[in-house]
């Protein structure tokens, strides 16, 4: 099997979900960090412009890595489909599971 073209869009909006995803975890552990920060620190001069940082994190990563997943792997998709006419494509070699078969699994 040849993989001759890709939906620019299709593959667009399932990377912007999981990029999205990984951007709210990622925001969750600096949340987590900046509040043990602040809690570190008692003296500080400002421990809840850490604290603010952190939460709103939560609220702008998985925003900003999700519009740069979908717009990065749309226009990756739509780079392979030019590159793919010239070169042909991306070769797959597939095989069939023996406990999967062709009319699913268990049949």
């Amino acid at each position: 099997m040849i993989v001759k073209r890709i939906g620019p869009l299709s593959l667009a909006k399932v990377s912007g979900v999981l990029y999205a995803i990984m951007g709210l975890i990622i925001g969750c552990v600096l949340a987590f960090v900046s509040l043990l920060g602040a809690a570190a620190a008692p003296g500080a001069e400002a421990p809840f412009a850490g604290m603010l940082f952190g939460v709103g994190a939560v609220f702008f990563l998985p925003i900003f890595y999700g519009v740069l997943g979908f717009l990065g792997s749309l226009l990756m998709a739509a780079l392979y489909n030019v590159a793919a006419r010239f070169a042909g494509g991306i070769e797959l070699q597939l095989e069939e599971s023996p406990a999967i078969g062709p009319h699913g699994p268990g049949v």
